[in-house]
């Protein structure tokens, strides 16, 4: 979780606390609050304290239990604030791939160059469907989330002509282990392998492999897209997280900076891949 999130999840359970402490029948209780609201003693400490992020429903009872209805809309505005900086996959995956895969491509459509490092899967822009429609099987069954795989399929798709508009640029940093993770049958590997191997020549790809034995400045880490040197977003088990602020941007701009300074590109980058490819015929 990124320090700036904490902090606004704390400066929340301050404003919380206050508005408990000075609510209008006098300083009320945190254990007379928790009695009120019906909850456990320890949520009103974990919400006070920055422990646990509050609902919007928690925020709504929490003002009208210490009468203070009207600082609903200002609690609100705080949590949706720091939230964007989180988007947990649960609520993203509500309605399944295909809304996730259709915001994807209206951030990407408004940005012209991309830095990316992709060390679990290939990169969703350099993809086939059938690869694509494995990835998508794969994090159905973790997140439990509506099954939409083909239409999420054809929306991953529609994502990629952008590569194919003068002028945009994607840089793409793939860790040689991306190259053998069998997480879908042999031939659409091999499939997979020759597609990267066909937009390794293309005017607006810029395709790196660090291969397995390179020497690394950096552990691999989390997967994650820079987008326009403005935005960058970091891939994990439970969320992504956005983060805007030029601090956070530079640090992820240096660490692809780092991997690149490890990868292989051009007919070196060819050569892994088809070292890989010939591995899945023998």
């Amino acid at each position: 979780m990124s320090t700036d999130y904490q902090k606004a999840r704390e400066g929340l359970g301050q404003r919380l606390r206050e508005l408990r402490v000075e609510s209008p029948d006098g300083r009320l209780t945190s254990t007379a609050l928790a009695e009120r609201l019906g909850w456990p003693q320890s949520k009103i400490s974990k919400l006070e304290n920055g422990r646990q992020t509050p609902t919007p429903e928690d925020l709504r009872a929490w003002a009208e239990a210490t009468g203070r209805e009207e600082a609903f809309e200002e609690l609100h505005a705080r949590l949706k604030g720091f939230e964007s900086h989180i988007r947990s996959w649960r609520r993203q995956l509500a309605a399944g791939h295909r809304p996730v895969q259709d915001n994807w491509k209206t951030l990407v459509d408004s940005s012209r160059i991309l830095h990316v490092w992709e060390n679990f899967a290939v990169e969703g822009m350099l993809q086939t469907a059938d690869y694509a429609r494995h990835v998508f099987q794969c994090y159905e069954a973790l997140q439990k989330c509506p099954k939409d795989t083909e239409e999420a399929v054809r929306a991953r798709m529609r994502r990629q002509e952008w590569l194919y508009r003068p002028g945009n640029r994607l840089n793409v940093l793939l860790w040689e282990g991306v190259l053998h993770a069998r997480i879908c049958p042999p031939a659409v590997l091999v499939a997979q392998l020759d597609r990267l191997l066909g937009v390794v020549g293309m005017d607006t790809v810029r395709l790196g492999i660090v291969p397995l034995d390179a020497e690394l400045a950096l552990p691999p880490g989390n997967a994650f897209c820079i987008l326009d040197e403005r935005l960058v977003v970091v891939e994990d088990w439970h969320a992504e997280l956005w983060m805007d602020d030029a601090d956070s941007v530079g640090t992820y701009r240096r660490v692809w900076d780092a991997f690149s300074a490890s990868a292989v590109f051009g007919t070196d980058a060819q050569r892994v891949i088809t070292r890989v490819r010939r591995s899945l015929t023998l």
